[in-house]
């Protein structure tokens, strides 16, 4: 029998009839070196991911500069800190006096502390109810729609409320919800009492939830609808040749299909519990009071700024830090126990 006299290619001829090269196989002859784990030595990844690393490095230094050095301020959450000390910031804190968990303690025993936290769970719970699942009905609403047209129509007209300032949003809200709003006027023309939503307190939270559902559901479509673009096709037909109805296909094809992204955002969300708006909140404190509008984020500048009490402002930052860090390992564990990603993988 004649043999073939066709070339073989390199990684033929390199094959040690295991079908792995010696690459593959971590020979000493390969550039892909192995540890005794079988994992590659770190100088390989190196110098394979070293183009990569290099156009992350100045995404790294802003990370470094803007986000993890100014962690070494949290100094002044155990100072009395006095800013006139000198015009430089270090020197001022290298020469605050000591106080220990002095500003812990007086927080703990401050009530305003405990209903601003109040208010910020409220808020937080309301707006995972009524706001997280809004985005998900909506994408699933517009990629329901056969036209591509009005679909990018549809797609444009929600999502333009998310370039609107906080200012503008709550102008809006003014002219149709305030005491001389057109909800206001029109219940007067008709016999009845005027209506002024934006300064009731016992309603203050749904304004606030409906606010953020107006101005950043958008947001939240454009992204499952990114994650609906990547479903296979075959598998909506597949799934109607078996009699399932839309919304069966719906059920069992689309939601598994944005399982992951949900449990990602989820976790974002859960992680940002503590962070419920706070411009958003702070334009509309005096017109409700801070019984009812208080959280964190307002309660930290108050402090902090117009009362100038910075030790204390810092320490109630740094327990809600340390609580949404807790918070998003928490949800991130449940995640995986889910079976998803998650922020990051186990």
């Amino acid at each position: 029998m004649s043999h073939s006299t066709v070339p073989r290619s390199r990684a033929e001829a390199d094959d040690d009839g295991t079908g792995r090269t010696p690459v593959e196989s971590g020979d000493a002859t390969g550039t892909g070196k192995k540890t005794k784990t079988g994992k590659l030595s770190l100088r390989v990844r190196f110098r394979r991911d070293r183009t990569l690393i290099l156009m992350t490095l100045p995404a790294v230094l802003l990370l470094l500069v803007f986000n993890y050095l100014p962690i070494l301020g949290n100094i002044v959450a155990f100072q009395d800190y006095d800013p006139y000390v000198s015009d430089n910031g270090i020197v001022s804190m290298l020469h605050s006096a000591w106080v220990g968990i002095e500003n812990f303690q007086q927080i703990f025993a401050d009530s305003a502390f405990w209903n601003a936290v109040k208010n910020t769970l409220v808020l937080f719970f309301l707006q995972l109810v009524l706001f997280f699942p809004i985005p998900i009905g909506l994408a699933l609403l517009i990629n329901s729609v056969l036209r591509p047209r009005v679909r990018a129509i549809a797609q444009a007209v929600l999502y333009l409320p998310h370039f609107f300032s906080w200012v503008l949003v709550i102008s809006v809200f003014q002219q149709i919800f305030g005491g001389a709003g057109l909800l206001s006027q029109l219940l007067r023309q008709h016999g009845y009492d005027g209506l002024d939503i934006m300064t009731d307190p016992s309603t203050f939270k749904f304004l606030v939830t409906a606010e953020g559902v107006w101005k950043d559901a958008g947001w939240g479509i454009i992204v499952f609808l990114a994650a609906l673009a990547s479903v296979n096709p075959d598998l909506y037909e597949a799934a109607a040749m078996d009699g399932a109805g839309r919304w069966r296909r719906i059920w069992h094809v689309t939601l598994p299909a944005l399982r992951p992204v949900i449990a990602l955002l989820l976790v974002l969300r859960v992680g940002d519990a503590l962070t419920v708006g706070f411009e958003q909140i702070l334009l509309q404190r005096d017109a409700v009071g801070p019984g009812a509008s208080e959280v964190l984020d307002t309660f930290v500048w108050w402090n902090g700024v117009r009362n100038q009490d910075f030790g204390y402002a810092a320490a109630a930052g740094l327990i809600k830090g340390v609580v949404s860090l807790g918070l998003v390992l928490a949800a991130n564990k449940v995640a995986h126990l889910m079976g998803e990603q998650g922020v990051y993988k186990k």
